[in-house]
C-alpha cells in the first residue's frame, strides 16, 4: 500500500492580499507561512519519506525545502502538481472575481469550469493531471513507500475528491488550509483517506512498521464496523 502525504504550501502574500496567485512568479511565503512550514517540517521529521515531490512554484518549493531539511532527500518537481491554470483570472482580486458569471460555475458545477484565456484550463483537467501524477509516483516508488507531494489548495482538494470517490462537483466541500497535511493510502482495491486538513495532529501512525513485522500482505479490504484504529 503506497501512502502519499499531500502538503499544501504555507500562507503567502497573495493569500493575505486576497489575490488569485495561480502561476504568477514571485509569490512567496509570508512570515506566518515560513513559521507554518518550519513547524510542519518538524512534525514530519520522524516519518521516513521515499520521495518529496513539489509543484514548481516558489511557494511550494519553499515549503518542500522545509520538509527535506536535515534529510538525505532531494526535492523533485512535477508540473502536474502545479496550481490550477486560472488563465485570465490570474493575479486578480478574489472579491472582483466573485462578481464574474464563471464564479458561480466554479462554486456550484466546477467540473464544467474552464478558466478564460489561452493559458486557462478546466478544473477537470487540473484534477486529471494531478491524480495521474500521484498514481504515477505511487507506481514508481512501490507499494511500501510513504512519500510527500507538495501542492496547492484546489489541486489537493481535487486529488482528495478522487480518492473519496466524489464527483468533482463536490470538491468545494473539502477544506485544505495552508501547511495542512492530508493523507491517502492507495491499495489494489481502493484508496483510503486517512487524514484531511490536519494542521497539528500526531503523525507517528504514518511511520511504516519494521519489515520483520510485515508478516503478510496488507489487506485492501475495509474493516466492517470500523475496526480498532491504528496502533503505534
Amino acid at each position: 500500500m503506497t501512502t502519499v502525504i499531500l502538503l499544501r504550501h504555507g500562507r503567502t502574500t497573495a493569500n493575505t492580499g486576497g489575490v488569485l496567485a495561480g502561476w504568477s512568479p514571485g509569490v512567496r511565503l509570508d512570515e506566518t507561512g515560513e513559521a507554518q512550514v518550519a513547524a510542519v517540517g518538524k512534525r514530519l521529521a520522524q516519518v521516513p519519506l521515499a520521495a518529496v515531490v513539489s509543484s514548481p512554484l516558489e511557494r511550494c518549493a519553499q515549503t518542500a525545502a522545509a520538509v527535506v531539511a536535515g534529510r538525505d532527500v532531494t526535492v523533485q518537481t512535477d508540473d502536474r502538481l502545479g496550481e490550477a491554470r486560472y488563465g485570465d483570472w490570474t493575479g486578480r482580486p478574489i472579491k472582483e472575481l466573485a462578481r464574474e458569471p464563471l464564479w458561480k460555475v466554479v462554486q456550484q458545477h466546477p467540473s464544467a469550469a474552464v478558466f478564460p484565456g489561452p493559458e486557462g484550463e478546466g478544473l477537470a483537467q487540473t484534477q486529471a493531471r494531478a491524480v495521474a501524477a500521484v498514481r504515477a509516483w505511487n507506481a514508481a516508488l512501490g507499494p511500501d513507500a510513504v512519500w510527500l507531494a507538495c501542492s496547492h489548495g484546489d489541486v489537493i482538494k481535487a486529488v482528495l475528491a478522487d480518492a473519496l470517490g466524489l464527483h468533482l462537483d463536490q470538491f468545494q466541500r473539502i477544506v485544505v488550509d495552508p501547511a495542512s497535511i492530508s493523507v491517502v493510502t492507495y491499495t489494489d482495491t481502493r484508496p483510503f483517506v486517512l487524514r484531511v486538513n490536519d494542521t497539528g495532529g500526531d503523525v507517528s501512525a504514518l511511520i511504516p512498521p519494521p519489515r520483520r513485522r510485515r508478516r503478510r500482505k496488507a489487506s485492501s479490504d475495509a474493516v466492517v464496523g470500523g475496526g480498532a484504529g491504528t496502533t503505534v
